[in-house]
């Protein structure tokens, strides 16, 4: 119970994403690159998923980012935003992202490990409001903008250690270190493990 209490409250934060521009007055606008008719099919199936599933929602933004498609490993199509010309005008958040090889000299002594892998992590983080349409991107049916953090976007990997430090915050270093999205128990023997 005392461990739930202790995880409950690190929750209770401000968990949004900002996008502060160094050129506050200059909107970041570049046409959607060209897609082929299937890339256009899974932009629109994939855009409807999204609109359901409350991650975007319509924009009339002054903004906007191309979409372009990525093939994954397993042959399915990532849509991805090109948030470069955003990104060129966003003041980059410092908050470290671990070194891997620091992480795993935490480690010590342990010899038992669990790895947790975050399942659409990025999206549980909100964008704040007044940084939604910093976001827009358009499809030959609609114009939207992100509710929660997308990739792509500079800042968002900082964004997300900073949440995940904050959360885990009692027991980085105990038996728990993060990574982004990769959550690393660990522990000397099975017993302590479980």
């Amino acid at each position: 119970m005392e461990l739930e209490r202790k995880f409950m409250k690190n929750l209770e934060m401000d968990l949004t994403h900002r996008i502060i521009l160094i050129e506050p007055t200059k909107s970041t606008y570049r046409r959607q690159y060209k897609l082929s008719y299937s890339e256009k099919q899974e932009l629109n199936k994939q855009v409807d998923e999204l609109l359901k599933q409350g991650f975007i929602k319509p924009s009339s933004s002054p903004f906007n980012s191309p979409v372009l498609f990525v093939k994954k490993k397993d042959g399915s199509m990532r849509m991805c935003v090109d948030y470069r010309l955003l990104n060129n005008n966003t003041v980059k958040d410092k908050f470290p992202i671990p070194r891997i090889d620091e992480l795993i000299t935490c480690f010590g002594g342990a010899s038992v490990f669990s790895k947790l892998d975050l399942m659409s992590g990025y999206f549980q983080v909100r964008i704040a409001e007044n940084d939604m349409e910093k976001t827009a991107f358009s499809t030959d049916y609609g114009h939207y903008e992100w509710v929660v953090m997308p990739f792509g976007l500079t800042n968002a990997p900082s964004t997300f250690q900073r949440m995940m430090n904050r959360i885990l915050a009692p027991y980085l270093n105990q038996f728990v270190q993060v990574y982004l999205d990769d959550i690393i128990i660990y522990s000397k023997t099975v017993e302590e493990h479980y």
